[in-house]
């Protein structure tokens, strides 16, 4: 690939500005994965797809996860601390804890507590499910546990398993309540967890939820309610047990002003209870450090305008410049980091199985007759006579052209075959007055309408819903770039559109530097697959997605580089089978089967089928249970 190719696919895709140092171009023109930034090793995406899908293993769509990009993005927080508090000489220690509402998979949730003995990771379970999975995970004794959410009485009895277990468990108290019940239960068992006060900050977060922090909060107690619990703590003798103070304004929080300004009123928070005698040895900030979706470095809501680094030095030099002035010691500092840690690790690959067009390049050149309408020759006219001064003037003209002919046809003044090749030259008149536009010396915002009017809807087989339903719901942005033919320059702007019976299954706004993209450059279809990737769909994605269709899990493939630069698939993991799909919705397998046996039979009784034919149509109804829920 030439470097005035590599240029237009830089600008148009950005691959080096959201890659975080684990994705690239080839020069083949091929997407490539690192396993760390400044890595020599990679592996090509494209020839990882074409080696899981021979023989037909595995399709898309399809996940492909990358496990030595988490544990470089726990590396990467973790040293950024190290650093921080070396250059500050903090007194106290960073403890990164995985939230496992972001992807509580088992595969990940693992692969962190791997390195839980070198940088002490631990687990935040905000629910009954993800804490009876945290309880049977084998953790570094030093490293936390901690129990956030609204809890009940069979929740905290959990949470005293835990502690029994060994885990150095927290839980952190949402309201008065739940102080009141963990202390009945410890009278009753003899077992005292250790707890945490969440703190409702004044401060707000920024970006799309920016609403978790302030005074109307969800979740935390307000400084009537933390002195409450604390003179409860201190009634019940308890009060050595009080270990935490949480705080959270907010995932993705996109400009670092907001985070300093909640670690401030946080500690300073913590430093008034340390001097009314609270022991309390960790600041848990909560979560909210940022993943640069789209490349800005900006405070957009798919960006953030730091970098770990800069988070990490912005929260140990405001907490300790706090702990200092108030004379209390340093905490040590609890991070829920999970976006930043899970985000990069996956990619979604789907192929591109059909296009939908407005306007077709292939229809045939209308010829005007001469008892055609009136309209029709005046757009011929139109069409053919459109130049780079008139096309502004002549597509206002086309426009009117289209509503008469409309308006024609439904008074009945105009056939079928009239409409048809009106509406043939007046998108031909379209795509020559956008064509003529791109030589204008600025952007006319009528004609960036028309572009993304007449792009082309590329058919993707996959569904929104399930596999990046945070694109659906709230406009999250995703990286989406072809993982191979790259070093071919494209010829056609695009939307997506999944295989779901759902309008909204469409992607339409895409990642750029500057603004948002309404459609996304991209290569003609040929005979061969044609491959994009969703980058950075690592966080909440999996564990958000829908069933919408009943389609259901894709196929996913784990893949690892080893010291020679060579890619090894070390798990494959086959997607959901319309047979587990019928169960998720409650049908019963053997009941589909004797109700489809009896329609057939009842054929066979009347003499509309032979029995032979009812056996083979049954057996083949059967088989289709084992099929995936993708199209092939």
């Amino acid at each position: 690939m030439d470097e005035q190719q590599l240029a237009a696919v830089h600008e148009a895709y950005g691959v080096e500005r959201w890659g975080g140092g684990y994705f690239e171009v080839s020069s083949k023109g091929h997407i490539v994965v690192r396993p760390q930034a400044g890595d020599s090793r990679y592996a090509d995406l494209f020839e990882i797809v074409e080696h899981v899908t021979k023989d037909r293993r595995l399709s898309s769509p399809l996940i492909v996860r990358f496990p030595q990009i988490l544990k470089n993005q726990l590396r990467l927080l973790a040293t950024a601390f190290q650093t921080a508090i070396a250059a500050n000489e903090y007194k106290g220690k960073h403890c990164p804890v995985f939230p496992m509402k972001v992807n509580p998979r088992r595969e990940l949730v693992e692969e962190f507590l791997r390195d839980t003995g070198r940088h002490m990771v631990g687990l935040e379970c905000g629910s009954r499910p993800e804490l009876y999975a945290a309880i049977a995970q084998d953790q570094h004794p030093d490293s936390l546990m901690l129990c956030n959410g609204f809890k009940d009485e069979t929740f905290l009895r959990m949470a005293l398993l835990a502690t029994q277990a060994g885990k150095r468990l927290i839980v952190v108290i949402e309201n008065l309540t739940e102080l009141e019940t963990l202390l009945r239960l410890s009278t009753e068992s003899g077992v005292m967890p250790f707890v945490g006060l969440r703190s409702k900050l004044y401060a707000r977060g920024s970006g799309k939820w920016a609403s978790s922090g302030g005074d109307s909060a969800k979740f935390g107690l307000t400084t009537s309610e933390l002195l409450q619990a604390v003179r409860v703590l201190e009634l019940s003798g308890k009060l050595e047990y009080l270990k935490l103070l949480h705080s959270h304004i907010g995932s993705q929080i996109t400009d670092i002003k907001r985070v300093k300004n909640a670690v401030r009123e946080s500690s300073r928070v913590y430093a008034k209870l340390r001097q009314l005698g609270c022991p309390i040895e960790y600041l848990d900030v909560g979560g909210g450090l940022g993943v640069d979706y789209d490349g800005s470095k900006t405070r957009f809501e798919s960006s953030m305008n730091y970098d770990v680094q800069e988070f990490a030095n912005s929260i140990v030099y405001t907490m300790q410049g706090v702990c200092d002035e108030e004379n209390v010691p340093h905490p040590s500092i609890v991070t829920e980091s999970g976006r930043m840690m899970t985000a990069y690790h996956s990619a979604l690959i789907i192929n591109v199985c059909d296009e939908i067009e407005t306007f077709a390049d292939d229809e045939p050149e209308v010829t005007v007759d001469a008892d055609d309408p009136q309209v029709i020759y005046e757009l011929k006219d139109l069409c053919e006579t459109i130049n780079g001064k008139n096309f502004i003037e002549y597509y206002h003209d086309a426009l009117e052209h289209k509503d008469e002919l409309h308006t024609q046809f439904n008074l009945g003044l105009i056939s079928l075959e009239d409409r048809a090749k009106g509406e043939v030259l007046f998108w031909e008149t379209c795509a020559r007055a956008l064509k003529e536009s791109e030589g204008a010396k600025r952007p006319l915002e009528e004609f960036e309408a028309l572009k993304r009017i007449l792009a082309v809807k590329y058919l993707c087989n996959f569904s929104l819903f399930r596999s990046a339903p945070d694109s659906w719901a709230i406009g999250q942005l995703f990286p989406i770039v072809p993982i191979h033919r790259l070093a071919e320059k494209t010829s056609e702007f695009a939307t997506l559109v999944d295989v779901t019976c759902d309008s909204d299954g469409q992607i339409d706004k895409f990642v750029d530097l500057k603004d948002v993209k309404d459609v996304l450059p991209l290569h003609s279809l040929t005979n061969s697959p044609y491959y994009l990737g969703i980058f950075l769909v690592g966080a909440y994605q999996d564990v958000m997605g829908s069933h919408h269709n009943l389609f259901g899990l894709p196929d996913e493939a784990h893949v690892v580089i080893d010291e020679a630069g060579k890619f090894h698939v070390t798990k494959l993991i086959p997607g959901s089978r319309i047979g587990e799909m019928m169960q998720f919705a409650k049908y019963d397998k053997g009941q589909l089967l004797e109700s489809y046996q009896k329609q057939l039979q009842r054929r066979v009784t009347a003499g509309e089928m032979t029995a032979d034919t009812a056996r083979r149509l049954l057996t083949e109804y059967e088989s289709y249970s084992h099929k995936g829920t993708y199209l092939d």
